[in-house]
């Protein structure tokens, strides 16, 4: 048990530094884990030895090494949000009627992982491993407004940033801010015809258990659907369970 508060804090200082664009200096380490700086010297170069982060000496920064990478590509490999999703999205299916798909963010786009059909619907292009505009997608805009403002700002620095479909959805981050504001409000995102005209989504946000979130639910539907509060209600209810899933405790809708 003496060694779970290491463990903690080293878990601590791998996070704040995948978070990063770029390696940083040890002070930046011991301010944003809230170590102390002989604590958090002992603990990088635990890490370093075992290949979790590597040293840059001329430029006095730590950065992730490795280890972490293989770590990363391992979660890939297992895909357990998948695995902990399927079901529940099939279920989302069955009580709504209408197709449903899991994204995570990529970059400045959405990557699908998971696409459940609706029995007698037509496909969508939500199919597995298809990437859009997070901007866009009512997937994209739950997991963003659930991000710091300053990470949105990093993702969308000037209107370069911003792709167009069929000439609707924000054009700037004045404009996306509004609609992220929206939908933290509402709790959850919608779009309607900006992906697919006279189609529609709902969606919402599964968090870790630090409030990050890792991934976005969503029903798309006809645009003239009646029972757009049901689905959304659905959804929510959906994306508040694998959160339970994820985090290992329970969670507030969002």
């Amino acid at each position: 048990m003496s060694q779970v508060p290491a463990a903690t804090r080293a878990l601590r200082v791998l996070r704040f530094l995948a978070t990063q664009a770029d390696p940083v200096p040890l002070d930046r380490i011991v301010r944003a884990c809230d170590l102390p700086r002989s604590t958090a010297y002992h603990l990088l170069n635990t890490m370093i030895d075992e290949g979790f982060v590597v040293h840059l000496p001329d430029e006095h920064r730590y950065g992730l090494g490795v280890a972490a990478f293989e770590v990363g590509s391992g979660f890939t490999r297992q895909e357990p949000l998948a695995r902990l999703a399927r079901r529940p999205l099939a279920e989302l299916v069955d009580r709504t009627g209408h197709g449903a798909h899991l994204a995570v963010l990529h970059g400045r786009d959405v990557l699908y992982v998971i696409e459940e059909r609706a029995p007698g619907r037509p496909p969508l292009v939500t199919d597995v491993g298809v990437r859009l505009p997070a901007h866009l997608t009512a997937s994209g805009r739950t997991i963003l407004a659930a991000l710091p403002a300053s990470q949105v700002r990093a993702l969308y620095p000037d209107r370069g940033a911003f792709v167009d479909r069929h000439g609707k959805g924000p054009s700037s981050l004045s404009a996306l801010r509004t609609v992220l504001s929206e939908t933290r409000q509402r709790g959850h995102a919608t779009e309607d015809g900006e992906v697919t005209p006279g189609l529609q989504s709902v969606a919402a946000a599964v968090l870790d258990h630090n409030a990050h979130p890792v991934a976005g639910v969503a029903v798309t539907f006809p645009s003239d659907a009646g029972d757009v509060d049901a689905i959304a209600t659905a959804v929510t209810r959906t994306a508040v369970r694998l959160t339970r899933r994820v985090s290992g405790r329970a969670a507030g809708a969002r």
